[in-house]
């Protein structure tokens, strides 16, 4: 740590004597200019051109915030998700605009069966914010069954929450948080969160209203294909349906049902800003998963070997017969294996 201190004092020191030598900086212009703390923006200029080159900061470098690139990378690799394109990215766009007056913490619950993309999109969501995506310091990410098990030390875990969110807030208030598998965390586990992620929650007068915290959840998923389904059998085109047929749905579902959510503060608070719905896949959306696995290895597969693995990999669910029941979940190593026999 010493090293890098010195290393970093040297490069300030290097830095400002060239913008010295190069003309950019006299005498004069700065002793006018530390008068209006030109030191302080100086010392802030000097720490973004050197410490944070070496380094993660919390600032646009490492937080590049490219929600067009979140926009390309849902198109080309999210398939049968129209809802979660249109209000992911406006709920995004909208928190993280600088003319944005929120006083509060974006927070966002997903919910759908396995397979439809749950994980995939908010790991999409870290590589678009951050430059070091799922490895940024500022993506604190949770599995619910692995660290938030046992019914018995449900308070150990709201203690351990509410540290880790002051902590990464008071690090970066740009900071997210991604709880998975929050059906299989026990009743109680985010209480101590719910005053945090409401209207200038944070102790100390902190600002956390640009955080944003991002539920996953299979909750509700089977009542999701049931709406979905009966609204297709209704005549609805699936492109035409809309987050106003699911709100209420996930809401009572995630209350009522076991897990993480269930009685939550967070629902009676009515601090969860968006439930958003990833609807269950129908074949052809899984054939176009697969698709998009034999690009990444660069390869263009005949139809028949795509089909023949549709008919290897898809099983519907019984009740309506048109959902595949994984979803895309397998595809990945289906393929890798596919491209690797061949």
């Amino acid at each position: 740590m010493t090293l890098l201190r010195n290393l970093c004092c040297g490069l300030y020191l290097l830095t400002f004597s060239l913008h010295w030598a190069e003309g950019l900086i006299d005498p004069v212009s700065l002793s006018v200019a530390a008068g209006l703390g030109l030191s302080a923006w100086y010392g802030s200029f000097l720490k973004d051109q050197t410490f944070c080159r070496l380094t993660e900061c919390c600032n646009e470098r490492s937080i590049p915030a490219d929600i067009e690139k979140l926009r390309r990378k849902l198109g080309s690799k999210l398939f049968g998700q129209h809802i979660v394109m249109q209000q992911l990215l406006s709920a995004l766009k909208a928190h993280l605009s600088p003319n944005s007056s929120s006083r509060k913490p974006l927070v966002i619950s997903f919910h759908g069966t396995p397979g439809t993309g749950k994980n995939y999109v908010a790991d999409m969501v870290a590589e678009a914010l951050y430059e070091k995506g799922v490895k940024s310091r500022f993506v604190h990410k949770y599995m619910g069954r692995l660290e938030f098990s046992l019914d018995k030390d449900v308070q150990k875990y709201n203690n351990r929450i509410f540290h880790d969110v002051i902590s990464g807030i008071n690090d970066c208030p740009i900071s997210l948080f991604i709880f998975d598998e929050v059906d299989k965390m026990p009743q109680g586990v985010f209480e101590s969160l719910t005053s945090l992620v409401d209207y200038n929650g944070l102790p100390n007068k902190m600002d956390g209203s640009k955080a944003i915290f991002i539920f996953i959840s299979n909750t509700a998923g089977v009542q999701i294909s049931d709406q979905l389904a009966k609204m297709l059998k209704n005549g609805f085109m699936r492109e035409d349906v809309k987050l106003s047929a699911f709100e209420q749905i996930l809401e009572k579902a995630s209350y009522n049902l076991e897990g993480g959510l269930k009685k939550a503060g967070l629902i009676e608070q009515h601090v969860i800003d968006h439930y958003i719905p990833f609807l269950p896949l129908e074949k052809h959306h899984v054939h176009k998963c697969i698709e998009a696995e034999f690009d990444k290895w660069d390869r263009k597969p005949q139809q028949k070997v795509i089909l023949s693995m549709l008919q290897d990999v898809i099983t519907y669910e019984r009740e309506h017969g048109l959902f595949a029941t994984s979803g895309c979940k397998t595809i990945e190593k289906k393929v890798a294996t596919e491209v690797w026999i061949n």
